[in-house]
């Protein structure tokens, strides 16, 4: 059975850091791109990062540049989100999700195409 399985959220201070994982099992994940999504309470799902299946390409939203970092570690399963200078307006409920395109230099930012995702984790950024 194929899952995802995002951890790693809570209540965090502004100007605080947090890290993301993505667990994943049911999968090859070396085959995968593998999106970060978040939800603000009224507003849309918006694409935070993405990860091509190489690892190779990374993309992030603007507001997110130069805080936060998208890695992979395909023997542990895992997709990480490394969130740093979170501000408040960072508060959402995170959602890690799994695409396979047909080049594994490409991800999409975009949440038409995931097939999978997972359950989602809160973060807060408050003082």
């Amino acid at each position: 059975q194929l899952q995802l399985v995002e951890s790693g959220g809570g209540l965090v201070q502004p100007g605080g850091s947090l890290r993301l994982s993505c667990a994943t099992s049911g999968f090859t994940l070396d085959y995968y791109a593998i999106g970060w999504f978040r939800q603000a309470p009224g507003k849309e799902r918006e694409g935070v990062s993405c990860i091509s299946a190489s690892g190779g390409s990374t993309n992030y939203v603007d507001s997110v540049k130069g805080r936060f970092t998208i890695s992979r570690d395909n023997a542990k399963n895992t997709v990480y989100l490394q969130m740093n200078s979170l501000a408040p307006e960072d508060t959402a409920v995170y959602y890690c999700a799994a695409d396979r395109p047909n080049s594994s230099s490409y991800c999409r930012m975009g949440d038409r195409g995931y097939e999978y995702w997972g359950q989602g984790t809160r973060v807060t950024v408050s003082s």
